[in-house]
């Protein structure tokens, strides 16, 4: 059998995950979260990706009100996922309560929220998105968790937005998130062009990685 049809054999939810492994792998790997996850950056550093991310589930979030109405999209909005609430308390607290007046997007984040919003116009292009972010904060998310509240004393604001209590159980949540992508009633064709749209978001969250990278000396540890 041969790779392609091997893939082509397997659930949706294993080809998105196998044709996106080698942008996923990128974005793990970048300047960035390499300083980040190796314990190299300030507070202030991590802060700077709390701020982004503000802007990016702005955008997700707000197409996910409008999905109540869409037969395929509403299968995936969860209210116990959604980031905002967490991270207007982490911002507060890292910001300070002027917050909202003093964060600014980067450019490759309007890039970013500006592409949700285009390509939410149908479910797919919204359940792409969607399952790039969340499903990734629900797992290799919480390493930065642990890292937060080993090197920063942030167990409560600060790290909300990795908190994900009300889930239950991480895993057989990502087992029905992943059984829902299977049920979607995709042809082929549209299944094509989820898992494409999914590299593109791939590829907006490695832009962002890439321009937070050109300020990292700033915010190094001494």
């Amino acid at each position: 059998m041969s790779v392609t049809t091997e893939l082509e054999a397997r659930p949706f939810s294993g080809q998105l995950r196998e044709s996106t492994r080698g942008v996923h792998d990128r974005a793990n790997h970048s300047a960035y979260m390499n300083a980040l996850l190796g314990g190299e950056l300030s507070l202030a550093g991590y802060t700077q990706l709390a701020v982004q991310y503000y802007f990016v589930y702005q955008a997700i979030e707000h197409v996910s009100d409008t999905m109540a109405g869409d037969a395929v999209g509403r299968e995936f909005v969860f209210d116990e996922l959604r980031r905002l609430p967490s991270l207007e308390r982490d911002l507060a607290h890292l910001v300070g309560p002027a917050w909202r007046t003093e964060i600014r997007p980067l450019a490759s984040t309007r890039a970013y929220a500006a592409r949700i919003a285009e390509a939410s116009t149908w479910a797919g292009g919204y359940v792409a998105h969607h399952y790039t972010r969340y499903l990734g904060d629900i797992a290799g998310g919480q390493i930065i968790r642990r890292l937060l509240e080993k090197n920063f004393d942030l167990a409560e604001a600060g790290s909300l937005f990795y908190h994900f209590d009300e889930l239950g159980s991480a895993p057989a949540f990502r087992d029905r998130y992943r059984a829902k992508l299977d049920a979607a009633p995709w042809n082929d064709e549209a299944r094509a062009q989820v898992i494409n749209e999914t590299l593109v978001a791939f590829e907006h969250n490695v832009a962002v990685f890439d321009e937070l990278a050109l300020d990292l000396d700033r915010y190094r540890l001494a």
